[in-house]
């Protein structure tokens, strides 16, 4: 049964972070996508908890409107929760924020540990993120989650990148660097056995392998972006699984016969 998916709200985004593997896939054809639809889909095909992810191809915050309309329109629903991911630097005012905490929405923002680490891949933009999570703290009354890309220059500093999240006391989703700035599985977990020593660490799952679990391309979990449907958001550049109008009962009769230990792209 799926009870996962991903929405790419836009292809845009104000950063443009050295290690971004939609950068590395090229140009990506934009197309128009009724994403109510989608979600008039999910709303037909769940009887038990679901996720909705608006992620995606770029920043959803630079498309607030449609995010934040996005979020209304699920409300009604007992089954879906919704969580997005922002790199941070869009300025929300106050009511906003309190916006996304009253409807239980999951913010994560893109932070990869202290500031020289972080401005390395991520366009210098270190200040403005953690203004942007003292201002969540400050109208919600805790942290966000986090989420940090691990690479090469992650590992060499393993231990201040552990204790800079572990100051915070939120969890921490730790994902693995991909394409040619990435680094190997068993690299990635040896990292995360360090870290869930000290900080509560997102791990486990038919998830995703890029966030330490097991891969879920073809069985949980799918990606719509651009008016289309992929296994995940790392196979846009593969061919599409169909229209993003398509019935999530026909996503369900997909199979996939491979080692899900691996990402299935990886393993292509």
């Amino acid at each position: 049964m799926i009870d996962r998916i991903c929405i790419s709200i836009n292809n845009r985004c104000n950063l443009s972070c050295k290690y971004c593997h939609f950068h590395e896939k090229g140009k990506i054809a934009t197309s128009e996508m009724d994403i109510l639809s989608i979600l008039d889909h999910v709303k037909a095909y769940t009887k038990s908890a679901f996720k909705i992810g608006f992620v995606g191809n770029g920043e959803p915050l630079l498309d607030w409107p449609l995010l934040k309309s996005c979020i209304s329109y699920i409300e009604d629903s007992p089954f879906i929760k919704a969580y997005t991911i922002t790199n941070g630097t869009i300025h929300l005012p106050d009511s906003e924020i309190r916006f996304l905490e009253d409807h239980a929405v999951n913010v994560g923002f893109s932070i990869d540990g202290h500031k020289e680490l972080h401005n390395l891949y991520r366009c210098g933009s270190f200040e403005q993120v953690m203004s942007s999570v003292e201002q969540f703290r400050r109208v919600t009354g805790h942290y966000p989650t986090f989420n940090a890309t691990v690479g090469r220059e992650s590992l060499k500093a393993a231990d201040k990148v552990i204790g800079f999240f572990a100051a915070f006391g939120t969890r921490v989703t730790f994902s693995r660097m991909i394409g040619k700035y990435g680094i190997s599985l068993e690299e990635y977990h040896e990292f995360l056995d360090k870290a869930e020593k000290s900080i509560p660490v997102r791990r486990g799952g038919n998830d995703c392998t890029m966030y330490g679990g097991k891969c879920g391309a073809g069985l949980n979990n799918f990606f719509f972006a651009n008016g289309k449907v992929y296994y995940c958001g790392n196979c846009i550049d593969l061919p599409p699984l169909g229209k993003s109008s398509i019935s999530f009962f026909d996503l369900e009769k997909l199979s996939l016969n491979f080692d899900r230990d691996y990402c299935y792209k990886e393993s292509l």
